[in-house]
């Protein structure tokens, strides 16, 4: 993904078709090091494509995926996330009358 990062960094800075050195140029410049393979991968497969030819073949990968599936999993994390804060109110409460109790048995404060 960085790879095509800076490909379209490239483009949007003035290369038409970016050359290998331009892309390690860039990655370079937030201490990546490129790998010789995947950019020739990259270049080879994005050469001669414009940007909006990429973004709307990108759009079109996007549309074709399935993306209801989270709705009732992040429905259900609320009720989990407050059913989970009871049951610390609960642990603390438990605690706290405990820890009150304690004293009160003991006979005598710290101060006494």
């Amino acid at each position: 993904m960085r790879y095509v990062a800076a490909y379209l960094l490239a483009v949007l800075g003035g290369k038409a078709s970016p050359a290998a050195a331009d892309i390690e140029k860039i990655l370079s410049s937030v201490g990546i090091e490129a790998d010789g393979e995947k950019l020739k991968k990259v270049i080879a497969e994005l050469n001669g494509k414009t940007i909006d030819d990429l973004i709307a073949e990108g759009r079109e990968k996007l549309s074709s995926m399935p993306a209801g599936g989270a709705a009732p999993a992040a429905a259900a994390a609320p009720a989990a996330a407050a059913a989970a804060e009871e049951k610390k109110e609960d642990k603390k409460e438990a605690k706290k009358e405990e820890s009150e109790s304690d004293d009160e048995d003991m006979g005598f404060g710290l101060f006494d």
